[in-house]
Order: structure tokens, then sequence, then C-alpha cells
């Protein structure tokens, strides 16, 4: 057991210690319940100043999470914050009714911000007004010390031994008012994220890597908004069976279509129409409405004037003239697919083989997933482009030229430039 999970961070809370003697029955690992119990949702301005005001009179790091919708509402906003902080407790606000939380990320602005899976909420506490200048993300530390399961229950679990309740993650956080089993379960989210960090922090400093995890930290902390995604409808599940481009424009219209829909209704698309739909009449390419009711997806359920308006969509998709077609495949800056190399340049295709297994093998002995110790992009661009000379200097550039971090420059260089000289030697 590592020095991490031999330590809480609080003296109020109990941990499950060592392992118990074979001829002793282990005890239950106990339930995580709240502190102070389970706050009010802040609805109102009046008590949002309040909250705001006990929370930049807290001290110390501020854990924060976000819940959305996923599944049922268009988009990704959120619909109820919590926070935690030593000497404020938790609080719990609903960003429906009060959408401008700029003045709470002002007043906490100067704080460390404790989140689990950080990149998953950053965006919609950005819609909101809440962005943080310094994080600690849990679940990224969690991996960077090799822990093998990095969700939050399995961590709180695994590092101060409670339970927290499961169950309520993937309900439909825009039901208004929330029942009070999922308030209770969001404010639980936060109650231990300090404590988390804390032994994190230590776990990561005992195996020197604290100053790697700062700086994942400051790169997710300073990282742009993301550019918006081009041709988003080629995402589509199953495309890879839509071969033709008049078929592709079918998937085009149809995904167009339903997003305008979802967005109009505030729903998730795949409640306005499947994937899976949407490919079967690419592929189908039905004559009329008729034969449109047939195909899988538009079944009895579907009435009359959606078959007409997904129809619709099929035709103005039939009647574009073969010029305004989009084009099979996705141009993607950069290499091609790893599985053309062999044909394309079989001598790239040995170097990615090379610098693979070496990442490989550093990842474990460092004991973290390969993708954290430097992108699988990354790997394939220096690859498919080395520098002219593959030494120290020019593969270390080329690396921080794709965003590597400087931790990760130092430990995959010597890496690369082996596999970069054994095959151009």
């Amino acid at each position: 057991m590592t020095d991490a999970q031999e330590t809480a961070a609080d003296s109020s809370l109990r941990t499950t210690g060592g392992a118990p003697p074979d001829d002793v029955e282990p005890a239950p690992i106990p339930l995580l319940e709240p502190r102070e119990g389970v706050p009010p949702v802040i609805t109102d301005e009046d008590a949002l100043a309040e909250m705001i005001a006990a929370f930049a009179a807290g001290s110390g790091p501020v854990a924060v999470d976000a819940e959305r919708a996923s599944g049922y509402r268009y988009g990704q906003r959120a619909y109820l914050v919590q926070l935690r902080r030593a000497g404020a407790g938790t609080a719990l606000i609903d960003p429906v009714a009060c959408p401008d939380l700029s003045g709470l990320g002002e007043a906490i602005s100067g704080a460390e911000w404790v989140l689990h899976a950080a990149t998953q909420d950053l965006p919609c506490l950005r819609e909101i007004g809440m962005v943080p200048t310094r994080l600690f993300d849990t679940e990224l530390a969690g991996r960077l010390a090799g822990f093998p399961r990095v969700g939050l229950g399995a961590m709180v679990e695994g590092v101060l031994g409670f339970v927290l309740e499961k169950g309520h993650s993937a309900v439909d956080w825009s039901t208004r008012p929330l029942p009070d089993p999922w308030l209770r379960y969001a404010a639980l989210d936060v109650e231990l994220l300090v404590d988390l960090r804390d032994a994190l922090e230590k776990e990561l400093d005992r195996q020197g890597k604290l100053d790697w995890a700062r700086q994942e930290f400051d790169a997710i902390a300073s990282a742009p908004p993301p550019e918006p995604r081009k041709d988003p409808w080629r995402r589509t599940s199953g495309m890879h069976k839509v071969r033709r481009r008049r078929q592709l424009g079918v998937v085009r219209e149809l995904w167009e279509t339903r997003d305008r829909i979802a967005q109009r209704r505030d729903v998730s698309p795949g409640k306005v129409l499947s994937d899976a739909a949407i490919v079967e009449a690419a592929l189908g390419l039905p004559v009329n409405v008729h034969a449109l009711a047939a195909l899988p997806g538009f079944g009895h359920r579907m009435g009359r004037r959606q078959l007409e308006q997904w129809q619709a969509a099929v035709e103005r998709a039939k009647a574009l003239p073969d010029g305004a077609l989009p084009q099979p495949g996705q141009q993607v800056a950069g290499p091609p697919p790893p599985r053309a190399w062999a044909d394309k340049d079989p001598a790239a295709a040995a170097r990615l083989s090379a610098a693979r297994a070496g990442v490989s093998a550093l990842a474990e002995r460092l004991n973290m997933p390969q993708e954290n110790l430097i992108t699988p992009d990354t790997v394939r661009r220096v690859c498919w482009e080395p520098p002219g000379v593959a030494d120290a200097g020019t593969v270390a550039a080329a690396l921080a030229g794709y965003g590597a971090r400087a931790w990760q420059v130092e430990q995959v260089t010597p890496v690369l430039v082996e596999a970069l000289s054994a095959q151009d030697s």
C-alpha cells in the first residue's frame, strides 16, 4: 500500500487502514456521508452573493464539479454546479436560475481549483463564466501515478477508504426540482476532492512525478477553447458503411436537419433520430415515405409528418449537383492512417513500429498509460516526417513544436532518437 493510501488528509475521516489478519473478517468500507448535510440549491442572486462572499473568505483549494444532461438535452451545458472549500462548506448552484457565475469565478480565481477529469467540465463551466487560472485534476493525477482505475469512486475508495454512492451519474440533471437523492450524490462528489488531491500530491511527489503533473495541469488551465469541429456529421456512428458520395450527401443532410430540430427542441440529437437510422437511409436511398418507413429506425412509432420531413431531407441530398456532394474521407492534416504506412512509406512504418515499442516500454517503466506519456499523434508525426538529422536537439524541438510538455520531451526524446537512428542506419 502506498503512502497516499495510508493517509487520510482530514482527521475527521476514517480510512480502511492496512489489511486485516487472515483470521479476521475485514471491516466494511464506510459509505461516505456529507459532513454538514446537503445544502439547499442556490437559485437566486441574493443567495448567490452570500455564497460568493463565503467562498472568497474561505481558505485553500476549491473543489469544483458540474453535472450535465448528456443524452437528454442538446449541447453540454451545466445544470448543477457543486463547490466545496475549507471555511465555506459545500454549495450547490442551479446555473439555469443563475446563468452568470463570473462573479464567483473571479472571487475564487486566486485559488487552485480541484476537478476530476477537468477537460470534461471546463467547457460548460466556461460558458457560465468560471475559468480557473490554476487547477489540480485528480483523474489525471491518478493516471500519472499509475492507478489502474481512475474513476472518482474508485479513487476515493482506493486512496481514502470511503465508498461514494452510485446510481445517479447518468440521470437527467435538467430535471426540476432535482430530487433529494440526486442532490446528495452531487454534494458527495466534492466532499473529498481536496482530501484526494492532497493524498495524490503526496504520492506523485514520492514517485518523482509532481512537477510532471503540475506541467500537465498548467497546460489544461492555459489551453484555449477548442476550435469547432469541421464536418461534425462525419462522426455519425456507422459511417464506415457509407461509400458513395450521394449517400454521404444524405448523411450530411439528415444529420444537419436532425441537429436543427434537436437544438430547437433542446433535446439530445439521438432522441430525435438515431445515427443508425441516418446510415440506413443513406444506404437505402428510399424513393418515398413508404420506402423510408420500411427502414430500421423509421418504424411504426414515427408519425407521417416526421417521416415526410426526413424524406424531404433525403430528396434534397438526391437533388444536389455532383459538385456539391461531399468527398469520401475527411481531409485531415498530418500523416495518413498508420495502416497505410507500409504501402506509402515502408521506412516510416519501420520507424513508427520501433518508436511505439520504445514508448510502450518506457511507459511501463514509468507506470503510466502511454497516451499520458506522449500522445500517439505526436509520435506518428515525428516518425512520418523526422528531422533531417535525428539527434537529441532536433527531436526535442520537434516534440515541443507539437505541444509536448517539457517533462515529456525529456523522457521521450532518447527513445525516439534511438528508434529513428536505428531505422536510418
